[in-house]
């Protein structure tokens, strides 16, 4: 008996070792020590959970600390991550976004269910909730004046290339129409305070509307979610027929660089710092009196070192502005320098590398033409 355990063990640290299972079949995260015994793949912790969730898919197992049979990792064997993915991931939209280890819960549980579970990319041209060019439904959204949450009916239209929202279920006309190609959707469960917290953004007049919404499942969340990079996706194609998929795809929905608070002072440089709220999305640096609010009180553009710009460790000398937080970064523009302070040297050194990142960029011809549309005085 001892030896047949020997030999299973053996057998299953063969497959484990393999390449194709060096990476989490699900979220991508390195060194997986977990694996689906009626799936298949190999999986990290926090994914197992997920499928702890779905029973009747999925019967998993720790690789170090549970008995493996040898039914069971010869099942592994024949098949592993590539033949598993291969047979559910055959198909996956262009636009769908997959999720990583770094995403939200609501994102990954989705994604994996999507797979296992409603087999959405097993046969091609299959239509899936989220591809009809149309959505509408009812979302939960945050009043921008009380912050409370009411149930607000939202349409997305490809056919107008719009995302439209009402305050009431009759009402004629939208109070919001917004055209596709300016808005962004990113998850915010932290920061709205529901596990399928959704924070859509948008231009107006330049400046950057923030819209937070959720809805009680987490399906319908995501396939909205979805269905907003679809529209997207397709509208793009149009616009710019010459661009490859991947080029498209690129364009879509993205995650902010770095949120977080900071101290901040004036032009002047003598006002006290005051605590404010800081988004990055992409060159766009926002601050807000709370993670909240529906506009930026000011924003700023980051362009390019070859363009002047830079970020240094603390700030100048002689600053006079009374702050409370002694980690300084100063962000240098051809224009002003922008003075920061923060908490920690953690959340310096991690603005730092954001800032550093943008920086190193180059600046695209429509970058370059929308700077002198975004500074915004701080």
């Amino acid at each position: 008996m001892a030896g047949g355990n020997e030999r299973s063990m053996r057998a299953l640290k063969e497959v484990w070792k393999r390449a194709e299972n060096s990476l989490c079949a699900d979220c991508g995260k390195p060194d997986p020590d977990w694996a689906s015994s009626t799936l298949g793949v190999f999986i990290c912790l926090s994914c197992s959970g997920i499928h702890r969730n779905i029973p009747s898919i999925s019967k998993v197992k720790s690789l170090k600390m549970d008995h493996w049979d040898d039914a069971q990792v010869q099942f592994l064997a024949k098949h592993g991550n590539a033949v598993t993915k291969a047979m559910y991931e055959a198909h996956i939209p262009i636009y769908y976004y997959q999720p990583t280890y770094n995403d939200c819960q609501v994102l990954r549980e989705q994604w994996i269910r999507a797979k296992y579970e409603r087999k959405e990319f097993t046969e091609p041209g299959k239509q899936l909730p989220y591809s009809d060019g149309v959505k509408e439904g009812i979302l939960w959204k945050r009043g921008r004046d009380n912050g409370q949450f009411l149930p607000r009916k939202f349409l997305l239209s490809e056919r107008e290339g719009c995302l439209k929202y009402f305050t009431k279920q009759d009402a004629k006309e939208p109070k919001i129409n917004v055209k596709i190609d300016v808005i962004n959707a990113t998850f915010q469960p932290e920061k709205i305070g529901n596990p399928n917290g959704l924070q859509i953004t948008y231009l107006k007049d330049n400046k950057t509307r923030n819209i937070f919404v959720y809805h009680e499942s987490g399906k319908e969340v995501v396939d909205w979610f979805n269905a907003i990079r679809s529209v997207q996706f397709h509208y793009l194609k149009v616009a710019f027929p010459i661009a490859s998929d991947n080029e498209i795809k690129n364009r879509l929905t993205r995650n902010f660089l770095k949120e977080g608070y900071m101290e901040k002072t004036g032009p002047k440089q003598r006002e006290a710092f005051k605590k404010r709220w800081f988004t990055l999305d992409h060159r766009r640096l926002m601050y807000f009196k709370d993670p909240l609010d529906a506009f930026a009180k000011g924003e700023v553009f980051v362009g390019s070192r070859e363009n002047g710009y830079s970020v240094q460790k603390g700030l100048p000398s002689g600053t006079q502005g009374n702050f409370s937080w002694h980690y300084g970064i100063t962000i240098v523009t051809p224009d002003r320098e922008y003075l920061f302070t923060c908490e920690t040297e953690t959340d310096q050194l991690e603005w730092i590398k954001a800032f550093t990142g943008i920086i190193n960029q180059a600046m695209t011809p429509q970058e370059y033409a929308s700077k002198c549309l975004d500074a915004v005085s701080f």
